[in-house]
């Protein structure tokens, strides 16, 4: 696949948008991948620059039986195939299954001798994998199986990977050729007609809450925001200019959206929460779970004045299937998940954490979920350097906004596993380390992502230290 990806980073490269706005592409390979050796090496410095593509950036699709391995059998051999080879030899496709169907196939096609296999212990990989996050950030993390399992629309189809920024898990599915013929116009001309089936073209259709803004304590101020922007959110579903007709078709149909947050350490050191504490942990569940309601009632209700999303009827909105795997159990969760399967739902996917950066300094608050650089940083945008001050900065907040890389990573992974619950989709989680990480530590962040049900990680965000104490500490 390596010299198809360069083809795909040459025309990220030339498509900028006249120069105002540099192109970008994300790249999703299964972890089972014949060429994930090469692929983990695609944006590293040393090696074969005809096997490189600087300007693409890399992800990767794992089961839960590499995080398994990678925590419990290390020594184990991890077996790498070619989807075309199993397709021929075994007659199915590996990557349309999830969870338990797939480790079967997977076993299956392993011990097949028709079939070819580049074997390489687990930790090897785990290694080349760690390599590449420390050196370029990437490969962004896709736990695939967590979201199939969670995916409100399995009655429609699998979701294979994400977006650039790792918040969207939506269905997919590719455009089909249907038929190719030469007819003859009125004129007499030739023409060359090209029919195809358009498959799920995933469109992401965004908006932020600005969390250090809003009073998230009042259920009402929430409520009454939340419906606002599914409403607006829903509108520009309608009115938006599609250059793509697959991209108009998809998202008629299941009319998705994507409400996410941005100002989140912004909320926590307003209302007076350290990032490294059990009160971070319930606080952001109190909230989310307030915001996944909000959201959920305000898509029902627009359900009930407009009609539901086409595929409504079989998916686990309608089932209530969405709520059992959530643990939504309390007497008005349930009275919820019984008015959207009276009423239906206007959209198939509601939440989804994009990073915010740009927008968050217009906002004037701190970018998506992560904590702040420091606490006063310059910002390089389209190469002009930015002042940022981490907002509200008092007496009172100064000492609650700890640097984002001397964060214990492990309070971050937690706060995302607490957050993923009342999340449908996924968030850009970034992760913050120093030059002091080992190796085996940056692999512990990512098993704990997988076992606290993360669905997605963005970039691994490495930097040396500057200074050795840390000014939130220090007296």
């Amino acid at each position: 696949v390596i010299r198809w990806i360069r083809l795909v980073n040459d025309t990220a490269v030339a498509v900028d948008q006249l120069g105002m706005r540099q192109g970008a592409v994300a790249v999703y390979l299964d972890a089972w991948h014949k060429d994930l050796p090469e692929f983990l090496q695609l944006r590293t410095n040393n090696g074969d620059d005809r096997m490189k593509a600087h300007d693409v950036f890399p992800a990767v699709c794992y089961p839960d039986l590499f995080w398994r391995m990678a925590r419990d059998n290390i020594n184990g051999m991890w077996y790498m195939m070619c989807p075309h080879e199993i397709y021929t030899v075994k007659g199915y496709h590996l990557e349309d299954c999830y969870g338990q169907e797939w480790e079967n196939k997977y076993f299956d096609c392993v011990s097949d001798d028709r079939i070819s296999k580049r074997a390489i212990p687990v930790k090897e990989v785990v290694r080349l994998i760690l390599k590449s996050a420390v050196e370029t950030g990437t490969p962004f993390c896709f736990n695939r199986d967590h979201v199939n399992k969670f995916n409100p629309n399995p009655h429609k189809g699998m979701i294979y990977c994400s977006n650039l920024c790792t918040e969207i898990a939506q269905n997919m599915s590719p455009i089909d050729l249907v038929s190719r013929e030469i007819v003859k116009t009125d004129d007499g001309d030739e023409v060359v007609v090209q029919v195809t089936k358009p498959g799920e073209f995933v469109v992401c259709n965004l908006a932020s809450l600005v969390l250090g803004n809003i009073n998230v304590k009042d259920k009402a101020e929430i409520r009454s925001i939340v419906r606002t922007v599914v409403r607006a959110l829903d509108n520009v579903i309608d009115l938006n200019f599609y250059p793509v007709e697959y991209a108009k078709i998809n998202n008629r149909k299941y009319r998705p959206i994507g409400l996410g947050v941005s100002g989140y350490h912004h909320m926590l050191a307003k209302n007076g929460i350290g990032w490294e504490s059990e009160k971070h942990l319930a606080f952001a569940d109190e909230v989310f779970e307030e915001i996944n309601y909000a959201a959920i009632e305000a898509s029902c209700d627009l359900a009930a004045e407009k009609g539901s999303y086409e595929y409504f009827e079989g998916s686990d909105w309608q089932t209530g299937a969405y709520f059992e795997k959530r643990g939504y159990t309390s007497d008005r969760w349930k009275e919820l998940a019984a008015k959207v399967a009276k009423y239906g739902m206007r959209n198939s996917y509601l939440i989804a954490v994009a990073p915010t950066s740009s927008t968050s300094i217009i906002a004037g608050t701190t970018a998506g979920l992560d904590p702040v650089m420091k606490k006063f940083f310059f910002e390089e945008k389209k190469g002009a350097m930015i002042p940022r001050v981490a907002p509200e900065l008092s007496p009172a907040t100064y000492w609650l906004y700890k640097n984002a890389h001397l964060i214990d990573q492990t309070w971050t992974v937690r706060a995302a596993g607490v957050r993923q619950r009342h999340i449908d989709q996924a968030q850009s989680l970034n992760l913050y380390i120093t030059n002091e990480y080992t190796m085996r530590q940056v692999l512990g962040l990512y098993i704990s992502a997988w076992e606290e049900g993360v669905k997605t990680v963005y970039y691994i965000r490495s930097k040396s230290l500057e200074v050795e104490e840390c000014e939130s500490c220090s007296s």
